[in-house]
């Protein structure tokens, strides 16, 4: 029985044309009538013919895999040769760091060769050639006609001419495999789609986009052929992401190849293929840009680490390795929250008030006596007064600088206040005419007291040196801290940040503890490497010392049995630290570097399930991002964090003014007509100002609502005996109890074959956001859609099951 709740605006929804005359209204431009009587007429093509095109393009294919092991076995002679390039027994550092660098370079290379084996080609265009140079490959028949082969890298012949074998995707001459169609062909005759497995061709699918005999040396096919489209889309679903390199669509295109270098936000209902783009933009710009981004890096940040492995393989497979996979939560190194919290703690710390409450307790670190300070310096008395101590911290604040890395003007300035007072003290005219020290004797002053003990602790107390991660632990640990920090905040922010374990971190601390690096500075690990070296230069200065002592205290009387034992600094220097300093410098890659650096500035950055993020957490990622270039993709209406994007135009504004260009993805190539149909009401309540994306498939099995007594672990087990092939996913509210059971949070960005959601009322209520967390997992499924319980909202055309 089909329910009436939706009835009317279903109707409309469903008056859709059926697919075979929906792409050129979804995907093409406008067609004129004068372009519809024109269409090439649908050619046939016989069983044998499609047989002859497999093997004719396996021939091919051979070929291409042929030139790539060669390609394969050079960088592997290759490799071998540099790691014999350095004598082990006596390695230069700078010849190890140039072998090592390489090395990296070439086990790069052959990875990147070997991962592209597989799926190599996809496409072929026969295009119109009008260059001066004419075609670099003929079509039989055809002299004026360019026929290229389309994969996943280039290949080219440096033995004849560099002659191109097979054309990136990303090249500005393959794109016209991707924008050709009857109403505008850019050019193309014919296109061809070669489906592969592994590296064996399996089907061949041509398409006609010029009328062009078939004789004259051009394959038959179909205008506007759907086929591979189709089979991708209704393929089962496994456990990681398939890349659409074979099937990007036009408007998809556009995006992947803007070439804005500001922010760009890629909005879309569920399944428009946001994150696919925003994959295939990351590969198009490490094509175009490669000379830039791969000393900068690119940063890809994924709602969760499921999300990261589901996503993991896109980039080997498009030919890119080069980049680091992030959670928010895992931004900052080696900080690993693992803490759940309520959702009122989670809106709390990610508002930007927050920021304001952070400052105030890094500040509160910045001590000024309430009274004046008695300190014994060799022997003389000094006070310290609480203006000399405001004039030294009013000195650091100036400098603009984080608490650190302003602790040493602090110091710097106070040292010489008490050095002035401490010479007025030795020197003072009784008779009132003035001192009788000039500035060279304050200076020396200066630079004799600044070692005492009771002037360095005097300083480490009224400006001490501070860390992130202790700084947040004090803050939530303490009442009486947080009171201090948040004076002027309500009795709930203050009590929703203190918590009975302060080392008991939470996702929303990272962000936190991001801030609080930024206030008080955090070396960066090349700066840390300094440190390390001035250390080290301290600790032989010291070696030497201490061996001019041993040496001038040595037993000089030599006789025959013995010679006297001379001793170097390294002698006096434990093992350990010695054998830490013959390693070589740095062979990380960029991505590696960039991951174990809290302040690297990407060069691109891209975040999907963007609306997820909270004010305070975009603050961590636009200081990872300086030049502000990235790719934003989200959608508001599937907003599930109480801190998350209501609004692009005010979350972004005050990183970026108006430095934003936005675009809009309309065809919901995952979700089918069915189940788009029945959520669309749900989007009427949460979002009515948005426009739903049009389904490119109608489905054929109607969602099914089933009493809230149902089994979910006996409808699972039903649809994958079934389909065996296919992914089922159960989604409940949180601590269902259900075996294998996941919450709205884990399948963020993620989608299924089959989808069960148990007790959607539940699951409203688990949030302020809890209708947005209801359309989320109503929209994961590619087939079917099965629902325990009654839904709390309004809701399309369904089936009652048992």
């Amino acid at each position: 029985m089909v329910s009436s709740a939706g009835r009317g605006r279903a109707a409309r929804v469903l008056c859709i044309l059926p697919f075979s005359t929906r792409r050129p209204l979804l995907l093409l431009p406008p067609t004129t009538e004068a372009e519809k009587h024109s269409a090439v007429p649908t050619h046939h093509t016989p069983a044998d013919h499609v047989d002859d095109r497999v093997s004719e393009q396996q021939q091919h294919l051979n070929s291409l895999i042929a030139h790539l092991d060669a390609e394969v076995a050079k960088a592997r002679k290759r490799l071998d040769e540099v790691m014999l390039r350095v004598d082990p027994s006596n390695p230069d550092p700078e010849a190890l760091v140039e072998r090592e660098t390489e090395y990296h370079s070439l086990n790069e290379r052959i990875d990147r060769l070997n991962i592209a084996s597989l799926g190599l080609v996809f496409g072929r265009i026969d295009v119109f050639d009008t260059t001066k140079a004419g075609p670099e490959h003929p079509v039989p028949g055809h002299p004026d006609h360019d026929r290229r082969y389309i994969g996943r890298l280039g290949l080219h012949d440096r033995d004849n001419g560099y002659e191109t074998l097979l054309l990136d995707w990303r090249a500005p001459t393959a794109r016209p495999f991707y924008l050709a169609t009857t109403a505008q062909p850019e050019g193309v005759i014919a296109r061809r789609h070669i489906k592969t497995k592994g590296t064996t061709v399996t089907d061949v699918t041509d398409e006609y986009l010029a009328d062009i005999p078939e004789a004259a040396g051009h394959a038959g096919g179909a205008v506007g052929d759907e086929t591979p489209l189709l089979a991708a889309l209704n393929r089962a679903r496994s456990g990681h992401m398939s890349d659409i390199v074979e099937t990007i669509q036009r408007e998809q295109d556009e995006i992947i190849r803007d070439s804005t270098r500001s922010i760009m936000v890629v909005t879309g209902g569920p399944g428009t293929g946001k994150t696919a783009v925003a994959l295939h933009r990351v590969a198009y710009l490490l094509y175009t840009w490669r000379a830039q981004l791969s000393k900068t890096g690119v940063l890809i940040i994924g709602p969760n680490t499921t999300f990261l492995d589901y996503i993991s393989r896109v980039l080997p497979e498009l030919g890119e390795t080069g980049v680091v996979l992030s959670t928010v939560a895992g931004l900052y190194p080696g900080f690993s929250p693992q803490k759940s919290e309520s959702l009122l703690v989670k809106e709390i710390k990610g508002s930007a008030e927050m920021a304001t409450i952070l400052d105030r307790a890094v500040k509160n670190h910045q001590l000024v006596p309430s009274e004046p300070v008695a300190i014994t310096l060799e022997g003389l008395e000094v006070t310290v007064t609480p203006a000399m101590v405001k004039a030294s911290r009013t000195r650091a604040r100036r400098s603009r600088k984080p608490h650190n890395f302003a602790r040493p003007i602090f110091r710097d300035h106070l040292t010489e206040s008490i050095a002035r007072a401490y010479a007025h003290h030795i020197s003072a005219d009784p008779l009132g005419g003035g001192d009788f020290l000039g500035e060279g004797d304050v200076a020396q002053i200066h630079d004799d007291i600044c070692d005492e003990q009771q002037l360095t602790d005097l300083l480490d107390q009224l400006w001490p040196q501070l860390d992130p991660v202790e700084v947040l632990a004090e803050l939530v640990g303490s009442t009486e801290v947080i009171d201090a920090a948040a004076t002027g905040y309500d009795e709930e922010t203050k009590n929703a940040l203190y918590r009975d374990d302060p080392s008991a971190f939470s996702t929303s601390d990272t962000a936190l503890i991001d801030e609080l690096a930024h206030l008080i500075g955090i070396p960066d690990p090349d700066q840390a490497d300094d440190n390390n070296r001035r250390a080290w230069r301290q600790q032989i200065a010291d070696a030497e010392d201490a061996l001019d002592i041993l040496q001038s205290s040595a037993n000089t009387d030599l006789d025959d049995e013995s010679e006297a034992e001379i001793l170097s600094a390294h002698d006096i220097i434990d093992p350990e630290t010695l054998a830490q300093r013959q390693k070589v410098r740095d062979t990380r890659t960029t991505a590696q570097r960039a991951a174990a650096d809290h302040t690297w500035a990407f060069g691109h950055v891209i975040v999907d399930e963007a609306q997820e993020l909270s004010p305070m957490e975009w603050r961590m990622v636009m200081r990872r991002c300086p030049a502000r270039w990235m790719t934003l993709v989200g959608d508001t209406a599937q907003t599930g964090h109480p801190a998350g994007v209501d609004s692009w135009t005010e979350t972004l504004e005050p990183f970026a003014g108006t430095r934003c260009v936005r675009h809009e993805l309309t065809v919901n190539y995952r979700t089918p007509q069915t189940i788009t149909d029945f959520a669309e009401p749900l989007l009427e309540v949460i979002a009515p100002e948005q426009t739903p994306p049009t389904a490119i498939r109608d489905g054929n099995r109607p969602v099914t609502i089933v009493p809230a007594d149902t089994d979910p672990l006996a409808v699972k087990q039903r649809l994958e005996k079934a389909e065996p092939e296919r992914l089922t996913a159960i989604i409940a509210p949180p601590q269902s109890g259900i075996d294998g059971a996941r919450t709205v949070d884990d399948i963020k960005g993620l989608e299924f074959d089959h989808v069960i959601v148990v007790d959607p009322a539940a699951i409203a209520e688990a949030s302020v956001q809890g209708l947005n967390d209801l359309y989320v997992a109503y929209t994961r499924a590619t087939q079917t859609l099965t629902v325990i319980g009654d839904p709390p909202h309004p809701t399309g055309p369904f089936t009652r099951g048992h």
